[in-house]
């Protein structure tokens, strides 16, 4: 099991090895797609009573570094 930011998690034997919330199967793809869909990081924390605003904070950071990691590969 891979550890990378605070909270988040891959390992190849939950969610097909997608990163997610440590302790949970809520994957970062999930978030930012409910997060783009229109929801709030209160409604998400409402509606997933496990997650805190840190770990959707380190979510969005999680997903910020894969874009840029993306583009340096790009350049």
């Amino acid at each position: 099991m891979a550890k990378n930011k605070p909270g988040i998690i891959t390992n190849p034997g939950l969610m097909v090895g997608q990163p997610t919330i440590e302790g949970t199967r809520i994957t970062v793809e999930f978030i930012l797609q409910e997060l783009a869909g229109g929801r709030t990081i209160d409604q998400l924390i409402d509606a997933y009573a496990p997650l805190s605003h840190e770990e959707i904070e380190a979510a969005l950071e999680y997903a910020a570094e894969a874009v840029r990691a993306q583009q340096k590969r790009s350049a």
